[in-house]
């Protein structure tokens, strides 16, 4: 280190002059001392009371006994001390030591922990992450108590340095997937990262893929019982979401909540989300190849119900429902950008009227409509809704197909996504598993869920080193029929 000056015109250089950054000069007796903090990063609280109050008090002894050990480090380097000033530290330099004292002043300024805004709970934990990075790891920790629990920090962003954390079990989790997995944050090469998604798109398999190969996910209890499965999760500061991986294509129809009820009723409800993304993508495509192509297919009850209600629109059934589809993307994105309550009310009265409207003008028939309508229901029911937004995409290209080819066009169209789905990984992990390949044990907690206590292996798609979980979940039952 250099002499006060020196050290002041270094900082100043290096911050090019930056007007949030102070330098404060303490004279104790015959020792000056310059306090050098980013004005905006530093609570001034802590800095009078845990350091400038403590020195004036205590002219005649030295720092290192004036402040408790723990608050203090020592630091040689320059680069150290300016990352230091970037995440709220202030530098302590004493004229005559070659060393400079790091001390933790930073303002914390969040939001209070509330329920995940994206991921509606039932009857289970409200806790949702937040934009505090430590936070959120707090919150994980306290729902693993554990010792294998490992936390690796890095930094992404060649100007922003932004923090991120990579969570897993030591016990569990792949060591190849760990080292795949920090290769790829490695290698990513940004001036900026502001938020989880960056590092989604920079590190996914298969990025011009429609179909999301991580799992994002705001709720805690989601991301410990995938951590609990060998998976990994990254979080990072700013961002109150998580990515999980690896992942399968059912993963996003799984939901924490399905674990909490009744194996029966989970696994109902599990599969009518699957059943939802059939309905979705294939709907609108189905009906205009049937009104286009193959109106002998319609059963003979429902031929002049359809006849009259299609019969004097003026448009093809192609651009009756592309008309009605991109309404219903703009009124959803309308809610989305507005604020909630008026959101809310946009949706329902524009939904309302402009059905109404539109029918009463003979642009688009009622059957339109009501297709139209179960369409965007079987779209909400998605627990993901990066995995929504792709099933919104999807049901565009199938309805093209629809009106150039008729069913054979859906076919096609429907074939290709699964020999893409099949051909699809996550960090080299089939994505359609255990579909493709088939695995009979996977489909216990996939398609369907089946009752804990016969759950006794993790799923082979998070590819763990312990696949067993449990043992004799059920034994008081063969202890009772020994009593009897």
């Amino acid at each position: 280190m250099s002499s006060l000056q020196d050290m002041r015109e270094y900082f100043l250089a290096v911050f090019n002059g930056t007007e949030d950054l102070k330098i404060h000069t303490l004279h104790r007796r015959q020792q000056l001392i310059d306090i050098i903090y980013l004005l905006t990063l530093t609570s001034h609280q802590k800095l009078d009371e845990q350091l400038i109050q403590p020195l004036l008090r205590n002219q005649d002894r030295q720092i290192t006994d004036v402040l408790p050990p723990g608050l203090l480090q020592m630091t040689d380097s320059l680069e150290h001390a300016v990352e230091a000033l970037l995440i709220g530290k202030c530098v302590v330099v004493v004229d005559g030591m070659d060393d400079a004292y790091l001390l933790d002043t930073s303002s914390s300024i969040e939001r209070s922990v509330t329920e995940p805004v994206n991921e509606k709970v039932y009857g289970d934990s409200h806790e949702g992450f937040i934009e505090r990075l430590d936070t959120n790891l707090h919150l994980i920790r306290k729902k693993v108590v554990s010792k294998d629990l490992m936390i690796r920090y890095m930094s992404v962003g060649m100007e922003s340095n932004t923090r991120l954390a990579m969570l897993y079990m030591e016990t569990l989790a792949n060591k190849e997937l760990l080292s795949e997995v920090e290769l790829r944050i490695a290698s990513i090469r940004i001036d900026h990262v502001s938020s989880i998604g960056f590092i989604e798109q920079f590190i996914e398999d298969t990025p011009l893929s429609p179909f999301p190969q991580t799992v994002s996910t705001e709720r805690v209890d989601r991301v410990t019982a995938n951590l609990m499965e060998g998976r990994v999760a990254l979080l990072a500061e700013g961002s109150a979401k998580a990515l999980l991986l690896p992942v399968s294509f059912f993963a996003f129809y799984q939901s924490p909540d399905d674990y909490n009820i009744r194996w029966l009723n989970g696994s109902f409800f599990r599969m009518l989300r699957i059943s939802s993304f059939l309905i979705a993508v294939t709907l609108p495509a189905l009906y205009i190849a049937v009104v286009s192509f193959h109106f002998e297919t319609i059963p003979n009850e429902l031929i002049l119900p359809m006849q009259s209600a299609v019969l004097e629109i003026p448009f093809p059934p192609i651009i009756e429902a592309l008309l009605m589809e991109l309404t219903i993307e703009l009124l959803r994105e309308a809610g989305l950008r507005l604020h909630t309550a008026v959101g809310q009310t946009i949706g329902i009265v524009g939904g309302l009227v402009i059905g109404e409207a539109i029918v009463r003008a003979g642009l688009v028939s009622n059957i339109m409509i009501i297709v139209v309508a179960s369409t965007a229901i079987a779209s909400f029911v998605v627990p993901s809704y990066e995995f929504r937004e792709t099933v919104r995409i999807l049901r565009f290209p199938l309805m093209v197909l629809a009106a150039t080819f008729g069913l054979l066009g859906i076919t096609f169209g429907f074939a290709f996504i699964m020999i893409h789905l099949c051909k699809l990984e996550s960090f080299g992990t089939p994505y359609f598993y255990p579909i493709a390949p088939f695995r009979w044990k996977g489909l216990k907690d996939s398609v369907i869920r089946m009752p804990l206590w016969l759950m006794n292996t993790r799923p082979s798609d998070s590819l763990p080193n312990k696949m067993l979980r449990q043992l004799f979940s059920r034994g008081w039952e063969k202890h009772d029929r020994r009593k009897k």
